[in-house]
């Protein structure tokens, strides 16, 4: 053994302070960078939301990325009336989502009666399973520049990542799929199509249970993956709206938790707002260049150990 690593100095480290990456608390983070370099890779695993997290929020080619019900409703078999029926399910609970004067107690009736709806439509209609794979493969250069070396690196460390999505599970397998990612360290947690036979959809959500913004954390998670990650409380945790900082809730209490937050919209506005809840702010960052440099510094604090 070499011994103890020697302590990071978050001023010393190039990539935590470029001018997009914001910090509430630069000592906070600190102290949390060391605990996870001193647990290294063995005590590590990953969280991370899907829709503009892991996906950019646009192409190279400037083509705006869709989230992966958007991907859904490119299917050209859906019908038009469910295109119809899912915005006007958008535009009555959407507000009440995001509305900042309403508890999650108050809001919480309300998603479930929208993902219940969102069910009830996707009944009744042919919707073949390539369909889905064909729009997953137009959008499988959407991930964030560096993902696809993230997700290499922690499968190589078999350091778990879980994805979880509010959205659609089969867009988000299939993109993961197409992009060469959906390693077998990867496990999804998503809302599901449910078919009668190979084409006939029968609803949404896999075994009736809905995946929604304000249940999307770990007390969802299915008993043996638990069983995977229960001695790995040190988590990289990252997300691009405000509900995500919770999808580690449900761990152990003496976890480490680094939260990281993708910020793309009205950064001026929502800033102080994704200071409160997230250790590390990244204004328009298309890259996963900052979580890669933490697994590494992680990997590295591993290597220096032994």
């Amino acid at each position: 053994m070499v011994g103890k690593v020697e302590a990071l100095n978050i001023d010393k480290l190039a990539f935590m302070n470029q001018s997009h990456v914001r910090m509430k608390d630069r000592k906070k983070v600190e102290a949390m960078l060391n605990d996870l370099v001193d647990g290294g890779i063995r005590k590590l695993q990953v969280v991370t939301d899907f829709d503009f997290t892991l996906t950019k929020q646009r192409m190279d080619n400037g083509e705006k990325v869709l989230t992966s019900f958007g991907m859904f409703e490119r299917c050209k078999s859906l019908p038009p009336s469910y295109i119809v029926e899912a915005r006007k399910l958008y535009d009555k609970y959407r507000p009440i989502e995001i509305d900042p004067h309403m508890t999650l107690e108050q809001k919480l009736p309300y998603m479930i009666e929208w993902w219940s709806a969102s069910g009830n439509i996707l009944k009744g209609f042919r919707l073949p399973r390539k369909e889905i794979e064909e729009v997953a493969e137009h959008f499988k250069n959407a991930l964030r520049d560096g993902t696809h070396e993230m997700f290499r690196e922690l499968y190589s460390h078999n350091i778990p990542c879980l994805v979880f999505s509010a959205g659609l599970g089969d867009s988000v397998v299939s993109v993961l799929k197409h992009a060469n990612v959906l390693y077998p360290n990867v496990k999804v947690i998503s809302n599901f199509l449910k078919y009668k036979d190979d084409e006939m959809l029968d609803g949404l959500g896999e075994h009736d249970r809905m995946i929604h913004t304000f249940n999307k954390n770990e007390t969802a998670l299915p008993p043996e993956y638990h069983e995977l990650v229960h001695d790995r409380d040190h988590i990289i945790l990252m997300g691009d709206s405000l509900g995500d900082a919770t999808m580690a809730n449900g761990v152990p209490s003496q976890s480490h938790i680094l939260k990281i937050g993708f910020l793309f919209d009205h950064p001026e506005q929502n800033l102080p707002a994704y200071l409160e809840k997230f250790d590390i702010v990244l204004i328009d960052d298309q890259t996963m260049d900052v979580a890669r440099a933490i697994i590494e510094l992680v990997e590295k604090g591993s290597s220096s150990a032994n």
